[in-house]
């Protein structure tokens, strides 16, 4: 495995992160020695997924035109904008993670009327609300200021942490002279309004700049951008299939970097449009999940029912150690196994356990089907061929 802290996309496990720091101490290392994305990681104790670099993944694949305005917004009507839900905070993106010194000294530059970083809005063409690429810090610490409760701790929000004789140390909102109060609702915050115009099916342009804008301490993965972007009832439905029994037993506790939903995903997109696969694969699966938000294309009953009996069958048959070529899941081998075996399923009748079985083992010991999903596995030749391997391995099961 490679010994990057990025793999492909996604961050590797907390056993090869260790390997990659070269530490040869357990995991309950002084977390002093680890940045905090480093720490989040171990945090994870998720399992092991066994992920081959798919090398075209970092490629914008599009010359964008997107229009962007700036305006400049009263904190007072921000906060408003929040509370009525028409500035949203994706509810997929990662928590608060500001301390509270850190937020205290934020509201202090307003009252002091020092200036302060941009925010970053996308507009959403078809409700017109504002979707937070990146502020969400400080969007947050607005909100909860003025609604008077500090959200880590649900206790009141008292300004701390800006030195025993700061002006407004131990302030709140509601305790603020009137002159102060007046003075941070009409200071003013920044907002640049992204808005895509070229292409105008997909939204796929916010993707790329929330991926480069977003700074709320560790990076978000691709999977946690497309449910902050495209937001709705397909994100909702794999999120929900994501708690499925046996998908659990089979891969393990619920990732907080959803990378397991990123699995569900895959297998949708491959599924239905693997025809049309190119690269980037980023790009591949923000189009299906952003033409199916609404899930207008294809139904959540049909989607719910694909997933379920098709995870079933693989976890009565090959059980835990299903998409395992080692101990760790590939990706790859996911695809072309969910895949490959739905097809089966939707052709007619249900093939036996025994049957599921021996097919999957034959499928395994094929190097013709390890060699493609072990090298460059984003490549289109090597993910039809494990399609196509999969697809003909379980046709004939009986």
């Amino acid at each position: 495995m490679a010994t990057s802290l990025r793999n492909g996309g996604f961050p590797l496990s907390a056993t090869a992160l260790i390997d990659s720091l070269n530490l040869k101490q357990p995991i309950s290392a002084d977390p002093t020695l680890l940045t905090s994305s480093q720490l989040d990681l171990l945090q994870q104790g998720e399992q092991e997924i066994d992920e081959v670099l798919e090398e075209d993944d970092e490629a914008v694949p599009f010359q964008y035109a997107i229009s962007t305005k700036g305006i400049d917004y009263d904190v007072q009507g921000l906060v408003k904008r929040l509370i009525d839900g028409d500035i949203l905070i994706p509810r997929f993106q990662r928590g608060f993670v500001w301390s509270l010194k850190e937020a205290s000294r934020f509201i202090e530059s307003l009252l002091f009327g020092l200036p302060v970083p941009n925010i970053f809005l996308s507009e959403e063409p078809d409700t017109q609300r504002l979707l937070v690429v990146d502020g969400q810090q400080r969007l947050t610490t607005l909100r909860c200021f003025y609604e008077g409760l500090w959200p880590l701790t649900k206790r009141e929000f008292v300004i701390k942490g800006t030195g025993a004789k700061g002006k407004y140390e131990g302030a709140t909102y509601k305790s603020l002279s009137d002159a102060d109060r007046r003075r941070l609702d009409n200071s003013s915050l920044r907002a640049s309004i992204i808005k895509q115009e070229q292409p105008s099916e997909d939204n796929s342009s916010i993707f790329h700049i929330f991926e480069r804008l977003n700074t709320g301490g560790v990076s978000l993965t691709p999977q946690e951008i497309r449910a902050a972007i495209y937001h709705g009832k397909f994100s909702d439905l794999i999120n929900e299939l994501n708690k499925n029994k046996q998908w659990r037993e089979i891969y393990g506790l619920e990732n907080r970097l959803m990378r397991d939903q990123e699995l569900i995903l895959r297998f949708f997109a491959f599924y239905y449009n693997a025809q049309n696969y190119e690269t980037p694969m980023k790009e591949f699966l923000n189009k299906f999940m952003a033409r199916n938000r609404d899930l207008s294309k294809y139904s959540g009953e049909s989607l719910s029912l694909l997933f379920s009996k098709s995870i079933a069958i693989i976890h009565k048959s090959v059980g835990k150690r299903a998409f395992r070529p080692s101990r760790a899941i590939n990706i790859a081998v996911f695809d072309a196994v969910m895949v490959g075996i739905t097809r089966r399923l939707q052709a007619g009748t249900a093939p036996s356990v025994d049957g599921i079985r021996s097919s999957y083992n034959l499928l395994l010991s094929s190097q013709d089907f390890l060699d493609v999903t072990q090298h460059s596995t984003g490549h289109p030749n090597n993910v039809r061929s494990r399609l196509d391997l999969a697809t003909s391995a379980f046709a004939t099961t009986t």
